[in-house]
């Protein structure tokens, strides 16, 4: 077999650069390169029949090269040939001569591609399966709350800021169904760790530390159902429809148009399912379970639990739904987002520490215009309801609370939003015995939200509220400023 046919088979790969090729690049890149040969930088002269032969190829074949008139190094040389016949199915007399002659130099040449490749194949390998993918996101967030220090123990009234970084990791197995990862870390100070108040729709603070925050595994069954599974999952996450349409600028409090009674849970070991009709109708059952990972087990007598169950309707403009929330075996996460009389064992931090068997309703409603761009904002709506019958810790019966958010698209420029929302945070309606004094807490939020391109996106917010923490605090007024920054990857 020819040697140039041999020789072109390795010199292919880089022949599809050939292009622009400029000699003084080559030689410094050459001359810090190891070859086999003494001779491989040995100068060609413009007089050597090697450089004319060089110089006529390159014309032959359309390189774009300028020989020096000082003469070439011999690897300078190979590459020229490399670059100007990797592509060619056949060779004249005088290249297959010129491949001969710089045979050494042409086999370096491909063996450190040939490396190249080698790597290239074990970072492959290494790297993440095609059915996985990764997304996520970095905020930044700046701001600080006035009168913060009376409504959150250990807070501060100067400016402060918080940090989130997100990991979010999605793989398929079956084409169908769905394992998700939610990687996070955060530090936040405690005037935006207030509930309902100040908490920021963003907070996560773990110390810095990354963690599991969320994991859990979908699949179908059939063509209508889909099944949930997973030991850090939240019972909305297995909601049947989409509930609200306002997104939050600033409070958490105001997620699902209302963070309260039912919606406001906590990430445990959980399952459940949800049904979609194509007519629009959507139910769902599930569970969340706090003892599953520990020795008490799962729906046993030992074990605090949420059962939740939806029925919806979902059309293309609108939304009613209704969910159902059962809360058994001392349930601490129902009060996340309540003021503290209704949380049980509470206090002016509204930690929710103590224990309680609750029933809770949440009506949603949506509404949105047939185009954005206009004076007609997205309405979302939602009322929730909580009985406690006689296991409240603080003696509390009912309760209840409400919220309506109104959004503005592409006002200004495509994609930013307006935001309005408004509300009373879940309070106490009655008690079992005794004479109710509860205020009438208020909450809102105001925010414009823009694009400085597809990535980054800014958010400035202002919030407050009214009578937030308890009956004894008559210094639970708050107002907030805070500008949001989330970097899109």
């Amino acid at each position: 077999m020819l040697v140039a046919s041999a020789t072109l088979g390795m010199i292919a790969p880089i022949g599809a650069q050939a292009a622009d090729i400029n000699i003084e690049d080559m030689s410094g890149y050459s001359s810090t390169t190891e070859v086999s040969s003494n001779s491989d930088f040995q100068t060609i002269q413009p007089g050597e029949w090697t450089y004319k032969s060089i110089q006529e190829v390159a014309e032959a074949r359309g390189c774009n090269v300028s020989l020096p008139e000082s003469g070439l190094s011999r690897y300078d040389a190979a590459t020229i040939i490399n670059l100007c016949l990797g592509e060619a199915a056949e060779v004249t007399p005088q290249e297959r001569i010129l491949i001969e002659e710089f045979n050494t130099e042409l086999a370096v040449i491909t063996a450190r591609v040939d490396g190249l490749e080698v790597r290239m194949n074990d970072f492959e390998a290494a790297s993440f399966s095609t059915t996985t993918t990764l997304d996520g996101k970095a905020v930044f967030a700046i701001g600080a709350v006035d009168n913060a220090n009376e409504i959150k123990t250990g807070a501060t009234e100067s400016v402060t800021t918080g940090y989130v970084y997100q990991m979010n990791l999605n793989t398929s197995f079956t084409g169908d169904d769905n394992l998700y990862v939610r990687l996070k870390a955060g530090l936040w100070p405690s005037a935006f760790e207030d509930k309902p108040g100040s908490y920021h729709i963003e907070a996560k603070d773990t110390t810095e530390n990354l963690k599991v925050d969320k994991i859990w595994y979908t699949f179908p069954i059939g063509e209508s159902i889909t099944a949930f599974v997973g030991p850090r999952i939240e019972n909305y996450y297995m909601n049947a429809a989409t509930v609200s349409l306002y997104r939050p600028g600033a409070l958490k409090a105001f997620k699902f148009t209302g963070n309260g009674a039912v919606f406001g849970a906590s990430t445990d070991v959980g399952a459940g399912f949800k049904y979609e009709n194509d007519n629009g109708f959507a139910l769902g059952l599930n569970f969340v379970c706090k003892g599953g990972d520990s020795d008490n087990g799962c729906l046993t007598k030992e074990d605090a639990n949420q059962v939740q169950a939806m029925l919806a309707y979902t059309d293309d403009n609108w939304h009613l739904s209704a969910t159902y929330g059962q809360m058994s075996g001392g349930w601490t996460a129902f009060g996340y987002y309540a003021t503290d009389l209704v949380t049980p064992s509470g206090g002016v931090s509204n930690s929710g520490t103590g224990t309680s068997d609750a029933t809770a309703w949440a009506l949603r409603g949506w509404w949105r215009p047939s185009e954005t761009g206009t004076a007609m904002p997205t309405i979302s709506v939602g009322y929730d309801t909580i009985d406690f019958g006689s296991t409240h810790d603080e003696n509390v019966a009912e309760g209840s609370g409400y919220a309506i958010g109104l959004m503005w698209y592409d006002l200004f420029q495509p994609d930013d939003r307006i935001g309005i929302a408004f509300g009373q945070p879940v309070k106490a309606n009655s008690l079992t015995t005794g004479t109710l004094s509860e205020t009438d807490p208020f909450l809102w939020e105001a925010y414009y939200s823009f694009k400085l391109n597809d990535s980054v996106e800014v958010t400035p917010a202002i919030f407050g509220g009214s009578d937030l923490a308890s009956v004894s605090n008559t210094n639970d007024d708050i107002f907030g400023a805070v500008l949001t920054t989330t970097f899109k990857f």
